[in-house]
């Protein structure tokens, strides 16, 4: 059982004994903390906070507890229920309130949950910010609203439904091609709130949807994450219903990975290549992805003239570089799509329809449209953080063994060869460290994450 404090918020398997596990007094703690540096940032006694979930089984009990803290401190409450990451981000401004919290553990199995934590802007919070958070949780002093302050709930039922709207009002949507198309889609939802969201948008477009996993119960019927080695449901019932195309995406809706008509993985790395080659091809500018995600990108911008940059890995620092360069689009290579024209988060559903406006546009199946990209293979290790792993030490012994390749250390260790690369990190999310690497080939894009995940065991020996 797991309980991690980080500046990107607080993420913890639920049960157990509080500061070990994600109990009852850790979610009031920080909640509280979240409220309190809230209250402080608006120099004032009352605020207004967004609040969300996915479909997780512990979502209520953490939604009640999270709101009926932040009334406790006088700040009024908008509950969306059971919401995407993305739209509880892009609800946030509209209703002009001071913050958000999306209660969600994304990718992690069930057992999991997590508090994200968002501005005024409905961005995530930077890491001043989130340390701050964190030395509030830690001083335990707060102080709570009399009777008559207190804040009040309010729900929004219609947050969906407003969010579906402004993805098709987008101006590089093609509506009306993508409903020319007749493409018949198969959905896998994870049992989340996905498997409402991502469906009620293909529906605007009168496409044939076939639902799979498509119930909000929170029983994941397989590992959350959308990698090839998790759907073999979906490819199955992609290839027996003859669709055109298979759609996944995470528990809370920020990462969405394609799968062709044939039932294999387009590659939840290229769900960024393809979104940025069609927005590339309508308006001219720069890309942003992380520095674990793939070269493709890189040479997709460049081919339409604009110039790629790269950022550490975690979504508020991808914004913070995309705003920097005036970036027309950017993510994360996991599958994560951010466009500014619509907000400043990663969005499955603003990628789901971007995809099917370039496919849709130009008349290619899946595997068609994979073929017209450069071919780069990665392969994603980890290790598991045991007590007496010093990460630092291992990164450090990494980094002096490879000098001459003039390691990379703003995130971790990455190290590029002339057709190949290597990132090493921490992970903010869980006790492991990431070993990711890019090749030529699968082949050799696993000897080389193989090779380097030795020798951090070597070094922690």
């Amino acid at each position: 059982m797991t309980l991690i404090k980080s500046i990107s918020g607080i993420r913890g398997t639920i049960g157990g004994k509080p500061n070990d596990n994600l109990t009852p007094v850790d979610v009031v703690r920080f909640a509280a903390a979240y409220g309190t540096y809230i209250l402080s940032q608006n120099n004032a006694s009352k605020a207004k906070i967004v609040i969300g979930r996915d479909a997780r089984i512990s979502g209520s009990m953490l939604q009640a507890l999270v709101s009926n803290t932040l009334i406790g401190l006088g700040i009024d409450v908008i509950d969306l229920g059971m919401a995407t990451t993305p739209t509880v981000e892009m609800v946030v401004p509209k209703e002009n309130a001071q913050g958000g919290i999306i209660l969600t553990a994304s990718h992690n199995p069930k057992q999991w949950n997590a508090l994200k934590l968002l501005d005024s802007k409905g961005e995530f919070l930077n890491a001043a910010a989130g340390a701050h958070i964190l030395d509030l949780a830690d001083k335990d002093n707060f102080d709570f609203a009399s009777v008559d302050d207190l804040g009040k709930i309010s729900k929004n039922n219609t947050s969906l439904e407003m969010h579906i709207q402004e993805v098709i009002n987008h101006p590089l949507v093609t509506v009306d091609k993508i409903k020319a198309s007749g493409l018949k889609i198969v959905v896998d939802g994870v049992n989340s709130i996905g498997g409402i969201a991502i469906p009620a948008l293909l529906k605007e477009f009168d496409l044939e949807v076939i639902e799979l996993y498509c119930e909000p119960n929170g029983h994941f019927p397989h590992n959350p994450e959308p990698l090839k080695e998790h759907l073999g449901a979906l490819s199955e019932k992609v290839i027996e219903t003859s669709a055109d195309l298979g759609i996944v995406v995470d528990p809370d809706v920020d990462r969405l990975a394609f799968m062709d008509e044939n039932g294999e993985m387009f590659g939840e790395e290229y769900t960024l290549v393809a979104c940025a080659d069609y927005v590339l091809s309508k308006k001219s500018g720069n890309t942003v992805s992380n520095m674990s995600s793939t070269r493709a990108l890189r040479d997709v911008t460049e081919k339409h003239g604009g110039s790629y940059f790269s950022s550490p890995v975690g979504e508020v620092n991808v914004v913070t570089k995309m705003k920097e360069v005036d970036a027309v689009i950017g993510g994360e290579g996991n599958g994560g799509i951010i466009d500014p024209q619509l907000h400043y988060g990663r969005d499955s559903l603003i990628g789901t329809a971007l995809f099917l406006s370039l496919l849709s546009g130009l008349k290619l199946s899946v595997s068609e449209l994979k073929k017209t990209y450069p071919e780069y293979f990665m392969s994603k290790g980890k290790i598991e953080l045991e007590p007496s792993m010093e990460v630092d030490h291992l990164l450090n012994e990494i980094k002096k063994k490879y000098t001459d390749n003039k390691p990379n250390t703003i995130d971790g260790v990455k190290i590029d060869f002339e057709n190949s690369w290597v990132h090493i990190r921490k992970s903010n999310t869980e006790p492991i460290i990431r070993v990711y690497t890019e090749a030529p080939s699968q082949l050799d894009a696993d000897d080389l994450m193989n090779r380097f995940k030795a020798e951090l065991l070597a070094f922690g020996n």
